[in-house]
Formats: structure tokens, sequence, C-alpha cells
């Protein structure tokens, strides 16, 4: 038999799909919210594209004080680059939202790290954290001898975060130890 190729498919993934099969026992408006839901993540990755390439180009938005808004205002205004990746290793990696990191004054070294959320779900500083973290392994910086400016931008308000060096400390720790055990563990074929 020849199977019908359907290439237009490939890396996609269907809300009715047998790999996710809990929608059949969804109710009706259960189902109708994993539609919704998925439109809104679709709709949040066209904004960070939108916000990505209005920061590339230096083109500031409306000062309305809408969440986009506001993020791309802010990343202009302080020259960080979007969608940047970081990288430790193929265990751990992932791409900030937008980064800079330069000398504030004669000092002090400010790392900034803008997280925009789309969802309307509360956030969790961790995430960005985690990225602050993963930098200064990347880039060799020690995490005490810098600042941090870490936002959230969401539902049409900036979270700033108050960062204790010791917390990025112990995620630069746990993210090495763990990135260790899990080589050893693959190395040894234990999992």
């Amino acid at each position: 038999m020849r199977f019908t190729p359907h290439s237009e498919i490939e890396g996609q993934h269907a809300i009715l799909s047998p790999s996710n099969h809990h929608w059949v026992n969804d109710e009706p408006e259960k189902l109708l919210t994993r539609v919704a839901n998925r439109r809104m993540a679709a709709l949040g990755t066209r904004k960070h594209e939108a916000a990505k390439m209005c920061i590339e180009l230096g083109i500031k938005m409306e000062n309305n004080g809408l969440t986009v808004n506001r993020y791309v205002n802010d990343c202009i205004g302080y020259r960080m680059k979007p969608e940047v990746p970081l990288f430790v290793s193929w265990n751990a990696f992932g791409t900030v939202d937008a980064i800079s990191f330069r000398r504030e004054d004669e000092d002090q070294m400010v790392l900034r790290i803008f997280d925009l959320k789309t969802g309307v779900t509360d956030t969790s500083f961790r995430q960005l954290k985690l990225y602050a973290a993963f930098f200064c392994i990347e880039y060799k910086v020690r995490p005490m001898e810098i600042g941090y400016d870490l936002r959230i931008y969401q539902n049409d308000a900036v979270k700033m975060c108050e960062i204790d060096p010791e917390e990025i400390v112990y995620l630069i720790d746990r993210t090495i130890e763990s990135d260790k055990l899990i080589n050893k563990a693959m190395a040894e074929e234990v999992i």
C-alpha cells in the first residue's frame, strides 16, 4: 500500500491528536477551552515575533500602557537583544525574550532579562532567574559581582524582581550538578 505523505502536517500537533488523547473524555466546554487556549498560544507566538521585529528595527510603539508596547519600548530604550539563545549544554539551554549586559555606571555591570507573557496565568520569576544562571555559566560571569534587572511584562503591568545573587549561585550549582547527573546516567544507559 502507498501511504499519503502529508508533508504539510510534519511537525504539527492536532487538537484531536491520538498522542494527546485526553480530549476524548472532554465535555464540550472543556474541548472548546482547549481550542481557545491553542489559539491564544498562537497569538502569543505572533506577538513575540512582532515584538522581536520592532526591537531589532528600533521601532517604538505608542506609549499607551499596553503590555507589548511597554515591553518593546523598554527593550529598545535599554538597547536589548531579542530572542537570544543561552546554552549551557544539550541538557540545559533556552531562549530569553530580551537580554542585555552592559555597564550602568563606573562600578557595576547590569544583566537585564525581560520576559513578555501573553497569557493570563500568573507567572514566576524562576524562569528568568534560571536564564540569569545560564548566562553566568555560558559567559563565565560571577553572579555576585553584577547587578540584575529582571522583569515580567504581563496583563498591562510590569513586575520587577529583587535578586539575591546567592539564589543565582544556587541555580548555577543546581544546573551544573543536574547536567553532570544526566550525562553520567546517559553514558551508563541508566535512563
